[in-house]
């Protein structure tokens, strides 16, 4: 396969995972699979070092590591798809849990712009305690109005 495609492939994947997670948070882990999710928005629940929500983060690891194995042998189209998969899930680990969250020590003097308005949408999804009433569902992507209010 020509590298380009695959970086575009890739590149693709990681983009259109945006709209996965947002979907998947919205409908799945503030629908049906709230139980595993309710722990994540009760107050101090990050001071444990797991909570039932990280059962979420094995759960889309499954399909990138799949299409990874299935793909590497000839390095075709699954590996590029399964390496954009994991390429979000290694992003979304660094800004949910490490820099949002601070469940391990770093990338916490990060500040931008972006930086302050992804930590503002979070607190504004993290204000609700029930499953109901919920904004803010995605991960890297941020409604303008998060940058006006994160201005210093």
């Amino acid at each position: 396969m020509n590298i380009w495609i695959a970086i575009a492939i890739t590149l693709f994947t990681f983009l259109a995972m945006e709209f996965v997670a947002w979907v998947s948070h919205k409908y799945l882990m503030h629908g049906l699979l709230w139980f595993f999710h309710e722990d994540h928005h009760q107050h101090n629940s990050h001071i444990k070092p797991f909570e039932w929500n990280d059962f979420f983060f094995i759960l889309f690891a499954l399909p990138g590591i799949f299409l990874i194995v299935i793909g590497a042998e000839d390095w075709s189209f699954p590996f590029w798809i399964g390496l954009g998969i994991t390429c979000y899930g290694v992003a979304y680990f660094l800004i949910h849990d490490v820099f949002i969250h601070r469940r391990l020590k770093g990338l916490k003097n990060i500040d931008s712009a972006y930086f302050r308005a992804l930590r503002r949408a979070h607190k504004v999804h993290h204000k609700h305690f029930n499953k109901e009433d919920g904004e803010c569902f995605g991960m890297l992507w941020v409604s303008k109005k998060y940058f006006k209010k994160s201005n210093k």
